[in-house]
C-alpha cells in the first residue's frame, strides 16, 4: 500500500508529493518561458518562440471570445500562465510514478515499526508515493479556483461595482439567496471539475499498472486519452476563468 510524504509543521499537515511536483511544474513552465523569449526574431523564429505566440494568440482568442478586448488584454498573462501551469500539472503524474518502500520506522512521516510489521503479516509493503500530478490533489485545484473566484470578485467590486452589487439581485430580489448559491457552485465545480479528472485518471494508470491488464498496450492508449483529457480541463479551466471575470467586470444593457 501507498503512504503520501505527509509531514506536520506549524500544525498543518504537508503533502511533500504535492509541494515538489508545485515546485516542478513551476520550474518547468519558467524554463519554457525562457526559452521561448531568450532570442526573439522577427525574421527567424525559433521553435519555442512560435510555441509561445501560438499560445498567446490562443490565449486571445479564448478572451475576446468572453469579454471586449479593451479590457480581456489585461487578463492575457493570467490565462497564459493558467493554461500552462494546469496542463504541465496535469501532465507530471503520466510517464512515471516513484515510489520507494519502507523497511525502517520514519519519524518524520508518523510510519512506526509497528505499522511496518502489521503491513508485513498482512503480506503487504508500505510504499511512499513521492510523485503525482500536483493537480490530482484537491488542495492545490481548491486554492486554485478560490484565488480566481477572490480575484473575480474584487475587480467586480472594484471596476464595476453598481452593477457588479446589482447582479445578485436580478431579475427580482427573492433571487439574492439563488445568486449566492450560484456563486458559491462555482468555486466548487471549478475546483472539483479538475481534481476530478486528473485524480481519476492516474487511479486507472496505477489500477492497469498492477492489474497489468492486457500488457502495454491498454497503458499507452490510457495515457494519450489522458493527455487529451488533460489538455482539455486546462483549456476548461482558462476558458471558465475568462467567462466569470468577464461577468464581473463587463455590464452589457
Amino acid at each position: 500500500m501507498h503512504e503520501l510524504p505527509i509531514v506536520n509543521w506549524l500544525g498543518i499537515d504537508w503533502d511533500l508529493s504535492t509541494i515538489i511536483t508545485i515546485a516542478v511544474t513551476c520550474l518547468i513552465v519558467l524554463l519554457i518561458a525562457i526559452a521561448g523569449t531568450r532570442n526573439l526574431s522577427v525574421h527567424n523564429p525559433g521553435k519555442m518562440q512560435n510555441f509561445l505566440e501560438w499560445l498567446v494568440e490562443f490565449v486571445h482568442n479564448i478572451i475576446a471570445g468572453t469579454m471586449d478586448m479593451k479590457k480581456g488584454k489585461a487578463f492575457i498573462m493570467l490565462g497564459i500562465t493558467l493554461i500552462m501551469f494546469i496542463f504541465v500539472g496535469n501532465m507530471l503524474g503520466l510517464p512515471l510514478v516513484i515510489v520507494t518502500e519502507v523497511t525502517q520506522p520514519i519519524p518524520w512521516l508518523g510510519i512506526t515499526q509497528a505499522e511496518i510489521d502489521a503491513a508485513h503479516q498482512a503480506g503487504k509493503h508500505i510504499g511512499i508515493g513521492w510523485w503525482k500530478s500536483p493537480t490530482a490533489d484537491l488542495s492545490v485545484t481548491m486554492g486554485l479556483a478560490l484565488m480566481v473566484i477572490v480575484m473575480t470578485h474584487y475587480l467586480g467590486l472594484t471596476r464595476n461595482t453598481k452593477h457588479y452589487l446589482h447582479h445578485y439581485v436580478e431579475p427580482f430580489a427573492v433571487m439574492f439567496p439563488l445568486n449566492i448559491v450560484k456563486e458559491i457552485s462555482k468555486l466548487l465545480t471549478l475546483g472539483m471539475r479538475l481534481f476530478g479528472n486528473i485524480y481519476a485518471g492516474e487511479v486507472l494508470i496505477a489500477v492497469i499498472l498492477m492489474a497489468g491488464i492486457g500488457g502495454i498496450l491498454p497503458l499507452i492508449i490510457w495515457q494519450g486519452f489522458s493527455v487529451f483529457v488533460g489538455a482539455i480541463q486546462a483549456f476548461v479551466f482558462t476558458t471558465l476563468t475568462m467567462v466569470y471575470l468577464s461577468q464581473a467586470i463587463e455590464h452589457k444593457e
